[in-house]
């Protein structure tokens, strides 16, 4: 089957549009301020800056570069640097397939929540009301008795939208949506934060998230977790940014645009934590105690907020804004996870765009439809999430490193960080120096490793959230180990066109293009 020429963003402010809200998910909002908070509040800025030099951002650029260098999704660029390479690429993309069955489930949450905050429907106990009147969740994990209607329907909207835009291709659907999203988020958060700034008691909040701990930058664990947040909140790691700069232009600048696009990330993270500390002094005063423990997550977004939304002025507004950032943030970062299964499909396959959006992305719809929006849904989520968070994205990623890196040099002393680093040095602003090549071949994978070794420890501590061990082996476990196997099987089926049709004659035409 001949090449189909490969798709181009239409501008770097597209791209850029795009990669930021692939970065900036639910996980910024929800996650950040919890992980800073109980990681020694200002102090953890450290960590997780140096974090973001050492790992994230040299991690980001080399993903830029084997996308935009092999113009192919994770399985076949990965292929074209070291055979190998192709069984990591396809762990990816079965990752991305499992976090958009669920990942879509909780933005079809964040949807009726918009809703909800008009009415304030979850009443004087939002905890009861989001496990019993709209998920209606089942007493024990594992077991399934019905379906949620209040979640089945919204859930299928949220498809619908993905998929569509996802039809429409690179240019006209991904990057014109992102246009749309990135803006819409920035006014909508901005707004949010100054609205909670204004609240009475925002500066206790303000307080407790700046005021630095000194003493937990000897805990590892806080490092640990600073690197864990730069891990998964970049989109690195699990195929996103290998697949969108493979959309590129030849003559694209990496370096200037990894800059911007973690940059970017990172202040909103920063921003979030002040609009999710702010609003939490508010409810402090308000109600006379403290701060405390803040959790993250669901208990946050869905229990914590609505709590506060009942007790400020015009709560109804700043609810709406707040889901509706949720939905907004969400949408870009699901967007940019189906779209890696699309392409890793067109690629292998040479189906075109329309039906591996409506063939591969509606399976994965219909999976999620079928699992989630049921009374034993959660559960199934929140174990799923774990595992294939811990033992899929930040193993994925660790893989990345050793197979496409180290095992060259140990195999034939082939460097393919230097080519690499020549490649994007090519056609970037900001040069790499040696930095990049130790960053890359020592902290990032120290790093990663050390995350897991200390997750592994945790795991067999004690059972992620009291869980069974039957029900974490068959909903946890399996999940994580399932998508490995399944990269590597996928691996093993021969290809059917030559290895020059890989790339080759497409690079000629993209030449001519750009």
């Amino acid at each position: 089957m001949p090449n189909q020429p490969r798709e181009q963003w239409g501008t770097r402010a597209g791209f850029l549009l795009a990669a930021i809200g692939s970065a900036i998910g639910l996980g910024n909002i929800w996650r950040f301020p919890a992980v800073a908070y109980d990681g020694g509040g200002g102090a953890f800025l450290l960590p997780y800056l140096i974090a973001l030099l050492t790992a994230g951002l040299p991690l980001l650029i080399m993903e830029y570069t084997i996308g935009r260098k092999y113009r192919k999704s994770p399985p076949a660029a990965f292929r074209r640097l070291i055979r190998p390479g192709e069984a990591v690429g396809w762990w990816q993309v079965a990752i991305c397939f499992v976090i958009a069955t669920y990942y879509a489930v909780i933005l079809s949450w964040a949807v009726r929540y918009v809703g909800f905050s008009v009415g304030q429907q979850w009443g004087d106990d939002p905890g009861a009301f989001l496990f019993g009147d709209f998920l209606r969740v089942a007493e024990e994990p594992g077991s399934v008795s019905e379906y949620v209607p209040g979640v089945l329907w919204p859930l299928i909207a949220v498809w619908v939208v993905v998929l569509v835009i996802l039809a429409f291709g690179i240019r006209r659907g991904i990057e014109a949506a992102n246009k749309i999203f990135i803006p819409l988020l920035v006014v909508f958060f901005l707004v949010l934060v100054v609205r909670a700034l204004t609240l009475d008691g925002a500066e206790i909040g303000l307080d407790a998230f700046f005021t630095p701990d000194w003493d937990a930058l000897t805990d590892g664990t806080v490092w640990v977790a600073a690197y864990g947040q730069i891990f998964f909140s970049l989109s690195i790691g699990f195929g996103i940014m290998v697949t969108y700069a493979s959309y590129l232009r030849r003559r694209a600048d990496l370096t200037g645009s990894a800059l911007v696009a973690g940059l970017a990330n990172s202040s909103f993270e920063l921003l979030a934590g002040i609009g999710v500390f702010a609003t939490l002094g508010f409810l402090a005063a308000s109600t006379g105690g403290q701060i405390g423990d803040v959790q993250g997550g669901l208990g946050l977004a869905f229990v914590a907020f609505p709590t506060i939304i009942s007790e400020m002025p015009a709560g109804a507004f700043f609810g709406v804004l707040f889901f509706g950032s949720l939905v907004i943030a969400g949408l870009s970062s699901l967007i940019s996870i189906v779209q890696v299964i699309v392409s890793a499909v067109q690629d292998r396959t040479g189906m075109n765009r329309q039906a591996a959006v409506f063939g591969v992305g509606g399976a994965v719809a219909l999976v999620s439809i079928v699992l989630f929006p049921t009374d034993g849904g959660l559960y199934l989520l929140d174990s799923s999430d774990h595992f294939i968070n811990q033992y899929g994205i930040a193993l994925a990623a660790l893989a990345s490193v050793v197979v496409l890196i180290w095992v060259p040099w140990f195999m034939d002393r082939r460097n393919n960080l230097a080519t690499l680093q020549q490649n994007a040095d090519a056609t970037s602003a900001v040069r790499l120096g040696h930095w990049w090549q130790i960053c890359l071949g020592i902290i990032t994978p120290l790093g990663l490793g050390w995350m897991l070794v200390d997750a592994l420890r945790q795991e067999l501590d004690e059972n992620y959230e009291g869980y069974s061990t039957g029900f974490l082996l068959a909903t946890g476990w399996s999940v994580a180990i399932g998508a490995l196997l399944i990269g590597v099987l996928l691996s093993l089926i021969p290809w059917k066109q030559a290895d020059r049709d890989a790339g080759l004659d497409e690079d000629i035409l993209d030449e001519g293009k750009s």
